[in-house]
């Protein structure tokens, strides 16, 4: 299978693409019918608070490692939190508890996988029937990975993660631009922005954010541990919402990369594809890199699947807080009076 890049790159650029604005009709006719099917009110309200984290627009943005983020700082409260999830590019509906010594990748999809190893974690394309089935694992709060444009339950607050480095790239709607809706009505349901990173591409975000009364919340995606990606020349493959983005952050803490090979978002990888990494990392005397989430999609495969998966290292990261005291009080009060909560940030 050849390598394909997830998005068109006009999409993140601030220019306005000719192709964008010969997409406009579409776009126009796709954000009418998403903003009405999100902003409808929800139907049902889970037996516990729920904390959804979304993004505006298609494509990663940091929304797992908010998650995971949240959960650890909802830990450290005192809490009980579980996640809420889709489980994309999984084949279960669900509403199925995710166990990681019977579940794998094709059932439930990377997140998941990712959130199962943090917490009890639920996969539910119906988000009711998901967040009942995670209130009987005895979790006092509920973290819902994406679903910020889903209004079929109730959300008590909602933290979108913003990528800095491309904030809404040329602010349009699918297919002419990446968000997912337009941008007025999901604002206005967002609770808190967490801006990931030091780029600049999110500051009109951030002022709009600012101005409608939204929490400004900084961040920062920091490495686990360097030393040993260090060791000697890398191939660096991702199949994530923006592999550029991976291979940059690969070169910012100085990781030797040799070679990049990118594929789609959630990329289900072949025993052909994994022939032609190794091959190309023996080629050259590489050493193998990749995200976590794509080791979690090779989690429990055999044959030739099963060997890049042992040959490569996770480049593991984690998100933090820039002002991590305020974060945890938010949380705690969030999951105190659940029903004010959104109303007093």
């Amino acid at each position: 299978r050849a390598e394909v890049r997830t998005a068109p790159s006009f999409w993140w650029r601030a220019d306005r693409n000719p192709i964008a604005w010969g997409l406009l009709p579409i776009a126009g006719l796709y954000g009418l019918a998403s903003a009405y099917l999100m902003t409808r009110e929800p139907r049902e309200r889970a037996s516990v608070p729920v904390i959804c984290v979304g993004n505006f627009v298609v494509g990663g943005s940091g929304k797992t490692p908010t998650a995971l983020a949240l959960a650890e700082v909802a830990s450290r409260q005192g809490l009980r939190p579980g996640f809420l999830t889709r489980g994309y590019g999984g084949r279960e509906a669900g509403p199925l508890a995710v166990d990681l010594t019977k579940l794998g990748p094709e059932q439930v999809g990377d997140e998941a996988l990712l959130l199962g190893d943090a917490a009890p974690t639920v996969v539910a394309h119906d988000r009711p029937a998901g967040a009942a089935r995670l209130a009987e694992s005895s979790v006092d709060l509920i973290i819902m990975d994406d679903g910020f444009q889903n209004p079929s339950l109730v959300k008590d607050f909602t933290f979108v993660a913003v990528d800095s480095d491309v904030g809404i790239g040329n602010g349009m709607v699918l297919p002419a631009g990446p968000l997912r809706a337009p941008l007025k009505p999901q604002l206005s349901l967002a609770n808190a922005l967490v801006v990931i990173g030091d780029g600049g591409a999110a500051d009109a975000l951030v002022r709009a954010g600012a101005r409608s009364g939204r929490t400004i919340i900084r961040a920062q995606l920091k490495p686990t541990r360097t030393e040993t990606w260090r060791e000697g020349p890398v191939l660096a493959y991702a199949g994530i919402g923006r592999p550029e983005k991976f291979f940059a952050s690969l070169a910012k803490v100085q990781v030797p990369v040799a070679k990049t090979m990118a594929f789609a978002d959630h990329y289900r990888y072949s025993e052909a594809d994994a022939e032609r990494l190794m091959a190309h990392a023996d080629a050259a005397n590489l050493r193998l890199i990749t995200t976590e989430k794509d080791l979690a999609r090779l989690r429990g495969a055999d044959g030739a699947l099963g060997r890049l998966r042992d040959r490569s290292m996770a480049f593991a990261v984690s998100l933090e807080f820039e002002n991590s005291e305020a974060v945890a009080e938010m949380v705690a009060e969030i999951a105190q009076n659940a029903d004010g909560a959104a109303r007093r940030f």
